[in-house]
């Protein structure tokens, strides 16, 4: 058993449930200390992971690497992909409208901004939502973090059709904000297209940019490339869904099947996008028709 694995999942699924860790420790009857060691990649005994896999209400298989991951929060979610990232080599990814590792300091805190109205608005819920977010906020550091550290290969792709929308709504579109919060967003939303249309245009070293234009993709995916292991992530959470919204359900696995008919996809919607100056030039058109005014 790769027992650094189980325990990734193990605090990705934790997260998931929004169970503390003293409350899973106190009915598993070991202290916290050896719940984080678990975490951590500790050996662990099948039958604790049995009693873990009850207490998180997952399948026991799940937390042995076999089968499918699902994750229904996007704490969860974002958490599992951090760990896949911090050792993949090359990411593939059909989503949009932006590639969040790629994102400037500023749509951080737009999102920040964000989820702080919205924490003001809850009453009695604040607290609790004001934990769920900066759980999320803090994860999608560590992942820019990392990958500013690391610099592994990203080929992003982007449906125009979410970049528009992108671009009329702004950075967290589903959520109910204020005027001055929601134009900031706005403002945030056309400076990020900006920033992509300038990569695009430099073309820094591995990292690649692709503008769908006449496809929207039925789903968002990512396939992750480590030496030894490739992952795909079936992402129905945009990086700015608030933690409280529930929007699907991700999944997660490392089936060679599943894997090749994504990268089929993958492969052909990348020969179909608008690459380079080209594409730099639309996306900065499209900045100008939506610019806050």
């Amino acid at each position: 058993m790769r027992f650094q694995e189980i325990g990734q999942q193990l605090r990705a699924y934790r997260l998931e449930s929004g169970l503390r860790a003293e409350e899973i420790a106190a009915r598993l009857g070991v202290s916290r200390a050896a719940l984080y060691r678990y975490e951590k990649g500790e050996v662990i005994k099948l039958d604790t992971i049995q009693r873990l896999a009850e207490l998180l209400k997952i399948s026991p298989l799940s937390l042995l690497g076999i089968g499918v991951e699902y994750y229904q929060r996007p704490v969860g979610y974002f958490e599992r992909v951090r760990q896949l990232e911090e050792t993949a080599d090359q990411m593939l990814q059909v989503d949009g409208p932006i590639c969040y590792l790629t994102t400037t300091d500023n749509y951080d805190l737009a999102l920040a901004a964000a989820y702080d109205e919205i924490a003001q608005q809850a009453g009695a819920d604040a607290p609790a939502l004001r934990t769920n977010t900066e759980q999320v906020l803090g994860i999608m550091a560590a992942r820019k973090r990392m990958y500013g550290m690391r610099r592994p290969g990203i080929i992003a792709l982007m449906p125009a059709g979410r970049v528009r929308s992108f671009l009329e709504n702004g950075v967290a579109a589903g959520l109910l904000l204020s005027e001055r919060v929601r134009r900031q967003c706005r403002e945030v939303a056309a400076a990020e297209v900006e920033h992509i249309a300038g990569l695009m245009e430099s073309e820094p070293m591995g990292l690649q940019f692709g503008l769908l234009l006449n496809s929207e993709p039925s789903s968002s995916f990512k396939l992750l490339r480590a030496r030894d292991r490739a992952s795909l992530a079936v992402n129905p959470f945009r990086a700015d869904t608030h933690p409280a919204v529930p929007t699907g359900v991700a999944m997660i696995t490392a089936a060679d099947e599943a894997i090749a008919s994504h990268q089929r996809v993958a492969e052909a919607q990348w020969r179909e996008a608008m690459k380079g100056a080209a594409a730099a030039a639309q996306l900065r058109q499209m900045v100008a028709t939506h610019r806050p005014r």
